[in-house]
């Protein structure tokens, strides 16, 4: 999970630092392991943009819900006239990322010999030892002509090949991670808030599902059951919904 400060300056870096609280004291409620990866922390003791990992069953599964802009509206402590000043965070869920197994089909591989060749163009010997493989699907292309066998140069010439191609899959996943974490996001703007924490009022609004909660205290020490299982609820019958819409 990623939080950042987002409007509001200082206090939005204060609630930065009181939304990571509260996913923590949730792990701890639901038994989640929370480990901290990253942290920029302000001067005054808010975060600029934390990054940290909550593993356990079904983590994902229901923390992605919180992905998006969080509000506050509060009185800050750096306030002198008492006025109610509107910040927020945003919140980005993504899930552990797993090690990208390069599985490579032989039908995709087109390999062709030819003879070695040295300075000059002189061969280094008469028999096509020289391996040449060609990745059809993305047309990387690979050759080895530095071993005597034939054998040997095809063991080289896959792995450069795997290797090129774990890096290709994982600049094209962290490609992905980068869309999916801006579009969780959006600009941290308050107008594009998914929840509004008020303190004035004691309440907790959560926008997508018009759910309001007169019981911040508890919220913010960690108890989001409510929210959370309300959220799963309404997407799951959603769902449902649109199913029979195909029926």
């Amino acid at each position: 999970m990623e939080i950042r400060a987002g409007t509001g300056g200082d206090e939005a870096a204060l609630f930065g630092a009181v939304l990571m609280r509260m996913y923590q004291r949730y792990a701890e409620r639901h038994n989640f392991k929370y480990e901290l990866i990253d942290i920029a922390e302000t001067e005054m003791g808010g975060i600029k943009e934390a990054t940290f990992s909550l593993n356990g069953r079904g983590a994902y599964s229901r923390m992605k819900y919180e992905s998006g802009v969080h509000r506050v509206q509060r009185v800050p402590e750096t306030e002198t006239q008492g006025r109610i000043h509107t910040s927020a965070a945003t919140v980005a869920v993504l899930p552990e990322a797993e090690d990208i197994d390069v599985e490579i089909n032989p039908g995709d591989l087109r390999i062709d010999t030819y003879r070695s060749s040295g300075a000059g163009g002189q061969h280094v010997n008469k028999t096509e030892s020289a391996i040449r493989i060609t990745h059809l699907p993305t047309g990387l292309v690979v050759q080895s002509q530095d071993e005597r066998s034939q054998g040997r140069n095809k063991e080289q010439a896959m792995k450069v090949l795997k290797s090129r191609l774990y890096e290709m899959y994982r600049a094209e996943a962290a490609a992905k991670e980068a869309s999916a974490r801006k579009s969780q996001v959006g600009s941290g703007d308050r107008s594009e808030r998914i929840r509004t924490y008020n303190f004035p009022q004691g309440r907790v609004t959560e926008h997508r599902i018009k759910l309001t909660l007169y019981k911040i205290d508890s919220i913010m020490d960690g108890d989001l059951y409510e929210i959370i299982d309300s959220l799963i609820a309404a997407d799951q019958a959603a769902k449902l919904a649109k199913m029979n819409e195909g029926i």
